[in-house]
């Protein structure tokens, strides 16, 4: 095989005019591809898989919601979708990921409303910027989370006697989350400062091992998705106190609101959605977007998402920026009452 030397040589020399020239061509040649390649990205993307990451673990509920629109959203991008499960630090690990990936559109993150509301006022040291290193894309769902109790480590049958119980015993009980910082320990830590409480956290790796803790005895409770949590229930191994929420879900209708339970003003919603880096293009943005939406608006994915305990959230890019911008600002608020932080 010839070396790099050899190749060289062979080589006709040029003159330094004709270097001159070859250069000024070049960057002619480069100047006109810039202009053209963005116009060429938008009507043609996507050409490759797009992969989205996950800070959560598989059979999560963001797991759950990103499998239902998975088959839509490939038909409608005409491209294949993979799912990247990078837990770790609340969702931080995928969206450290995603916040330096270049923003061609084919690396995404499915975040919440920890990833991009909690964690910036929790997180001391965050390698990213929450805000300014993420294009936000597409809503997916609202999520209640529902208190999950397993009545042989104590036994109530409602948020009033859960609070009762727990007051009588201080720092006897422990609650399971799916890990600091995540939604599951903020609307906890809310809902012990509103109600008095002395309660141990025990956070865990993702959803399963979180709720496994629960239905082993490890600890006495979690705040679980209500989608993650429904076959529990439903086998009768675990009994559903109070939906998070400020209104009723309607797969879980009998049980009430920790609000209505005595718990006043207290409502923490979670949301899930899609996020780029900064810097996408807004076309490909609007693209992925309509993506979503035919896929929440195809009746039989929308009643799978509400049958599991889900709320389909439609909103444009723009709408969703502002939306995001909001729950920012109050889980500041909330993090702030109740006194958490993560170095």
């Amino acid at each position: 095989m010839p070396t790099p030397t050899s190749i060289s040589s062979r080589l006709p020399r040029l003159s330094i005019r004709s270097t001159f020239r070859l250069a000024a061509g070049m960057a002619a040649l480069c100047a006109a591809a810039a202009v053209s390649a963005p116009a060429q990205a938008q009507g043609e993307w996507p050409t490759q898989p797009v992969t989205i990451l996950m800070g959560f673990t598989a059979g999560s509920g963001v797991d759950m919601v990103g499998r239902a629109l998975q088959e839509s959203l490939q038909k409608s991008l005409k491209t294949t979708i993979i799912y990247d499960y990078r837990p770790g630090a609340g969702g931080n690990v995928a969206s450290e990921v995603v916040a330096h990936a270049r923003p061609d559109g084919y690396t995404l993150l499915l975040g919440t409303a920890a990833t991009h509301g909690i964690n910036p006022a929790l997180y001391k040291n965050l390698p990213f910027d929450a805000e300014a290193d993420f294009t936000p894309v597409a809503p997916l769902v609202d999520v209640s989370n529902v208190l999950t109790v397993n009545p042989a480590v104590i036994d109530v049958k409602t948020v009033k006697e859960f609070i009762e119980k727990v007051k009588a015993n201080p720092g006897k009980y422990n609650y399971a989350s799916t890990g600091n910082g995540t939604g599951t320990h903020l609307a906890f830590a809310e809902f012990n400062a509103r109600a008095g409480l002395d309660m141990v956290h025990v956070p865990y790796k993702g959803g399963p091992d979180a709720l496994q803790a629960v239905l082993k005895g490890e600890v006495c409770c979690i705040f679980n998705q209500v989608q993650s949590v429904l076959p529990q229930y439903r086998a009768g191994k675990v009994r559903l106190l109070g939906v998070t929420t400020g209104r009723r879900v309607p797969v879980i209708q009998d049980v009430p609101t920790i609000a209505e339970s005595g718990v006043a003003g207290y409502n923490s919603t979670i949301w899930f959605g899609f996020f780029g880096p900064k810097g996408l293009d807004p076309t490909i943005a609007r693209k992925i977007n309509d993506a979503v939406k035919v896929a929440l608006e195809t009746p039989s994915i929308r009643q799978k998402l509400v049958d599991a305990g889900n709320t389909p959230r439609i909103e444009s890019v723009e709408q969703f920026k502002a939306t995001v911008k909001a729950d920012r600002q109050k889980w500041a608020g909330v993090v702030k009452t109740v006194g958490a932080s993560i170095d």
